[in-house]
């Protein structure tokens, strides 16, 4: 477990895994936004002081990965391993 410096709240520090099935008919894009802007929402309401740390109200990270048949789970390692150095490379750039 790790703490987060700002509200001393405790997490695994691991991403966290969606498996889902989207319709054809609906675009991947549109399905993960609406996911990740509808649970983004629930989090500010439930944890009031996320606001005040995102105040843009940018929770997640900007990129996601998918996978429709047959990408490996070291591939999705490598992928979220590289997602978390961009993010924290942005934050230290700010």
């Amino acid at each position: 477990m790790e703490e987060d410096r700002d509200t001393g709240r405790q997490y695994t520090g691991r991403p966290c895994a969606l498996g889902i099935c989207i319709p054809p008919k609906n675009a991947i894009a549109e399905v993960i936004g609406f996911l990740k802007g509808k649970s983004a929402i629930q989090m500010f309401d439930k944890h009031t002081d996320l606001k005040k740390r995102y105040w843009g109200r940018h929770f997640w990270a900007k990129g996601y990965c998918v996978s429709t048949v047959g990408l490996d789970e070291e591939k999705i390692k490598k992928y979220v391993t590289w997602q978390l150095d961009k993010d924290r490379n942005m934050k230290e750039s700010v």
